[in-house]
């Protein structure tokens, strides 16, 4: 009696337990759902009160207690910028924005170029010193920017390029390709070096494999580096407010500082310039987020 009704419990202790599984898989995506709708509206909320403070009277932002909802919208703001006179803070943010594009395209396009054949060479030929170029690549990134601020500015003046978009590049290019060559180098180190092999019993030399087979390989890492390359141009200030002074130059980052005066700022048109400094870096990221998955995958698959 009691061996038969111990195992007629384990049957009911099995579908108890079976239920209680299958309950909890139910509830499991609501849950994530519920996180996730959480984390999104953290991370939206700075941007949400970005836009509701650019079309705020300063007199609303200013207000004790504040309103989270204007009465009237200002959107002299945003006038400013699109339509305002180009001497002025908010009209000369159109060329800045002109101007960060056009730094960061340079700069990408520059540092990845050169980084690409540096990582190759590191990763895959064998020299003496080779570990000794790798870390001095990569101190040069680790140097503190204020520290040679002094010797690159004599550097653009020698050369005439002080207050020019292409002397920004070269200086954003000096401390990016390291980070890229970096990046690069390790995903190169990640892939056998059989591969290279049968595209050399192939007939194919050295170029042709970097280009053709090792480069759509490490799709995610140069997707990656180039999107953090970007990233790092985007938001620079340090040398982009020591080394530019007119409108044909200045980046972002410095047209938004100069949204603040010397007696009063306007916090309304510091939030519509934070926003619209914001957009690019998001459409980027998604873009490259994108391939970076899709590379991803593709690498995961072994056929």
């Amino acid at each position: 009696m009691s061996s038969g009704g111990a195992g007629s419990a384990k049957p009911e202790r099995g579908k108890a337990m079976s239920h209680r599984r299958g309950m909890n898989d139910r509830y499991a995506p609501v849950w994530m759902h519920l996180v996730a709708v959480v984390v999104i509206l953290v991370f939206l909320a700075p941007f949400a009160w970005l836009a509701i403070a650019s079309v705020t009277a300063p007199s609303d932002l200013l207000r004790r207690p504040l309103r989270w909802w204007p009465q009237h919208l200002d959107l002299s703001r945003w006038v400013n910028i699109f339509t305002g006179d180009a001497n002025t803070p908010a009209g000369g943010f159109r060329s800045a924005m002109v101007n960060s594009a056009i730094v960061a395209a340079g700069t990408v396009a520059l540092s990845v170029a050169v980084a690409v054949l540096g990582a190759y060479a590191v990763s895959r030929l064998r020299f003496r010193g080779r570990g000794i170029t790798v870390l001095g690549f990569l101190s040069t990134y680790m140097i503190p920017p204020i520290a040679i601020v002094i010797p690159l500015y004599l550097i653009l003046v020698q050369i005439g390029l002080l207050d020019n978009r292409l002397g920004l590049i070269l200086v954003y290019s000096s401390f990016i390709t390291p980070f890229v060559l970096w990046t690069l180098t390790n995903f190169f180190d990640a892939l056998p070096r059989e591969i290279d092999e049968a595209a050399t019993i192939d007939g194919a030399g050295r170029m042709r494999i970097l280009w053709q087979v090792l480069l759509p390989l490490a799709k995610p890492g140069l997707f990656s580096a180039i999107l953090f390359a970007t990233m790092l141009c985007w938001d620079e200030f340090l040398y982009a407010l020591i080394f530019t002074s007119t409108p044909a130059s200045k980046t972002i980052p410095v047209a938004v500082a100069e949204f603040s005066g010397k007696f009063a700022t306007d916090f309304g048109l510091l939030s519509a310039g934070g926003l619209l400094a914001a957009i690019p870096p998001v459409v980027v990221a998604l873009v490259f987020q994108r391939y970076v998955t899709a590379g991803l995958a593709a690498g995961g698959v072994k056929g």
